[in-house]
């Protein structure tokens, strides 16, 4: 286990679930392929995947103007998989809170 890091609850992630009630998405091991991801899933939630689609974001840099002086970082990279689920089936993130 370990290829899935975390759960996406974003603006943007939430008008796909709502515009599709079956997609979900999830930020995962930059060295995780479609089927490993699939089948993390389907274990942890006992759900049935249909379809994964990835996608890798590189790490930005920024900088921002304080006080002390100029600051500067670098955001991590990362790489974010949306997942299709079978008709009639959903991942509740909140039922453990």
């Amino acid at each position: 286990m370990g290829i899935i890091i975390k759960p996406l609850v974003t603006e943007k992630m939430t008008a796909i679930s709502d515009k599709m009630n079956n997609r979900f998405g999830f930020v995962v091991c930059p060295d995780a392929n479609k089927l490993e991801i699939k089948s993390e899933i389907e274990a942890l939630y006992n759900v049935t995947v249909l379809d994964v689609n990835t996608m890798r974001y590189q790490g930005k840099n920024k900088t921002r103007y304080t006080k002390s002086g100029l600051l500067k970082g670098r955001k991590n990279a990362f790489k974010k998989a949306i997942v299709t689920l079978k008709e009639g089936d959903t991942i509740d993130f909140y039922s453990n809170i």
